[in-house]
């Protein structure tokens, strides 16, 4: 992961793709994806989706997207006691 890409909003993005066994389709199995993609388009997961459906045989049932930015302002916040040691 690049630093420019971070910059131009780029931003750490899972996918819980949900899809069905092409022997047994009444069951469920679950599939993580992780890559850097731009919100809200997802450009890279849509890409990824795509070949999905070209190439492999499990027909997709859903898709839960979480994303969270790599670069943000630095936050802070107010001590509520402070504790010494010798």
């Amino acid at each position: 992961m690049s630093f420019a890409q971070q910059l131009k909003d780029y931003r750490l993005t899972t996918a819980e793709i949900l899809y069905r066994l092409p022997d047994h389709p009444s069951v469920l199995q679950s599939f993580i994806w992780q890559d850097l993609d731009i919100a809200p388009r997802y450009p890279e997961l849509n890409k990824f989706l795509d070949f999905w459906q070209r190439e492999l045989e499990g027909p997709v049932h859903s898709v839960r997207v979480a994303s969270a930015k790599l670069i943000s302002p630095g936050k802070y916040r107010h001590t509520d006691a402070v504790y010494r040691l010798h």
